[in-house]
């Protein structure tokens, strides 16, 4: 299995990273005026409007036969992925060497890399009508999830990059260490049957997890892969597309998941290079022995003597005046022995 290098990765990052995208709240004003810089080398047009009446943009780019689909930000609070790929476009304008000439010349490219404007001017998990697109994948009552699907139908990709980003609780199995990037290849239906779609997903989460172990060894967790009926992976998956989940989470000190942001640049370069590059999907077997995600951490602890009334809090994020504040939230009050703070404040007064 081919592992791009972490040398080379970290390279065309630093080289190639849109710098004027920071930081977690990313709206569509945003993004808007950089759409002009890619229509010399991608098809960009907009496909479409949100509830209220926000664009919604694809680019398209690649002469192969291999068709890949990537969106971002169908939770409009989750936007590392919105920002990883606007790294990667910059890395197609700016012939950024033969890994990318390959990619384009085995595969056609279509990125939806901003699906709900709406929640994302928001801040919210929801769209303007507070539906969860990953949860309409059946009934599409949002014209974002109905959009989604017009163009899964018309593009008929071979994979799918569903991008998130998840919560700082997530720690990898077995270890202390925080669920920076954790994957799922998802189930087509109840049993969780290892078919042939399922299959030619894991092989590529393989490919991403070797490289991520050569940067951020056991930083990377496995989703659960429980069926939700109405979730827009589970069901394209169901529908013959394999489709990838992408779950960007906390790296130690990395509240803006900047650091984050790289390894998802690394990881969908990463995923898209393997699919150019490959001419079977079997190399699964491994994907089981990614550590589940398991949930051990909180922001902020405050321990007090005997650790029978520690205090647990948990970041909330709103927008206020125009601005993304992040309030602390006591979330636990008890014994804590067993999880673990981002952030630690040791009491020794017991009378405090």
């Amino acid at each position: 299995m081919n592992t791009l290098s972490i040398d080379f990765l970290e390279k065309v990052y630093t080289v190639q990273k849109e710098k004027s995208l920071h930081g977690k709240w990313i709206t569509y004003k945003d993004i808007e005026n950089l759409f002009s810089k890619y229509k010399s080398h991608f098809e960009v047009k907009q496909i479409g409007t949100s509830e209220e009446n926000r664009p919604i943009q694809q680019l398209k780019i690649g002469k192969g036969t291999k068709k890949v689909l990537l969106w971002s930000q169908m939770h409009g609070n989750e936007s590392t992925g919105t920002r990883a790929l606007f790294d990667l476009f910059n890395c197609f304008i700016h012939d950024s060497g033969n890994v990318f000439s390959k990619v384009l010349e085995e595969c056609t490219l279509v990125f939806i890399p901003m699906l709900n404007p709406d929640g994302s001017q928001a801040f919210t998990r929801v769209n303007a009508n507070q539906v969860d697109l990953n949860r309409d994948a059946v009934d599409r009552i949002a014209k974002e999830s109905k959009l989604l699907r017009q163009v899964l139908e018309n593009f008929n990709p071979q994979f799918c990059f569903n991008l998130h980003d998840q919560r700082t609780i997530f720690n990898v199995e077995g270890t202390k260490k925080p669920a920076t990037i954790s994957f799922l290849a998802p189930s087509e239906e109840i049993t969780r049957a290892l078919t042939k779609g399922r299959i030619e997903t894991m092989d590529v989460i393989v490919s991403m997890n070797n490289m991520l172990q050569n940067v951020i060894p056991n930083h990377v967790g496995r989703y659960t892969d429980e069926f939700y009926p109405t979730a827009t992976g589970d069901n394209f998956q169901k529908l013959g597309y394999n489709t990838i989940l992408i779950e960007s989470g906390h790296y130690p000190n990395d509240y803006d998941r900047e650091e984050t942001r790289k390894y998802t640049f690394f990881s969908i370069l990463q995923g898209i290079h393997h699919i150019a590059i490959s001419s079977s999907f079997n190399n699964y077997k491994t994907y089981f022995k990614i550590p589940n995600n398991d949930k051990m951490f909180y922001d902020v602890i405050h321990r007090y003597p005997n650790s029978e009334n520690d205090a647990a809090y948990q970041y909330e994020d709103k927008i206020i005046d125009d601005k993304l504040v992040s309030k602390l939230n006591k979330v636990e009050e008890k014994s804590l022995k067993s999880k673990i703070g981002h952030s630690e404040i040791v009491f020794e007064n017991k009378n405090i």
